[in-house]
């Protein structure tokens, strides 16, 4: 069973640094294209980063420069670095992954999820 745990979310003023986790069990690792999405209140949820399993990145545009997006194959874990945090990066966050060397950025080609760290940017 493919298990995707995210930790790391808290409340951080604006301009501070966070960096989220995804832990996996369950799967073969480095086989997955892993992601992060994030959802806010009222909104539909956004791509936020993408590592495939080859190591390639690809960003949304409202975090590109911002966040980056790392995978530990020892670990088999993904992180998310996330640097000048904005009031409008307040969104929970969602780790995904799909069984494929392909980044997508449409969260139904991700058929695993896991059950979302909370963001909040404010002072």
């Amino acid at each position: 069973q493919v298990q995707l745990v995210e930790s790391g979310g808290r409340l951080v003023p604006p301009g501070t640094s966070l960096r989220l986790s995804c832990a996996t069990s369950g799967l073969t690792f480095s086989r997955y294209t892993m992601a992060w999405f994030r959802q806010a209140p009222k909104s539909t949820r956004e791509f936020v980063a993408a590592v495939s399993s080859g190591g390639i990145e690809f960003y949304g545009d409202s975090v590109r420069g911002r966040f980056f997006i790392s995978r530990d194959h020892h670990l088999n874990l993904v992180n998310l670095q996330m640097d000048s945090l904005m009031p409008e990066d307040t969104a929970a966050y969602y780790c995904a992954a799909r069984s494929s060397s392909l980044i997508s950025t449409v969260a139904d080609n991700y058929p695993t999820w896991g059950q979302g760290t909370l963001v909040t940017v404010a002072s």
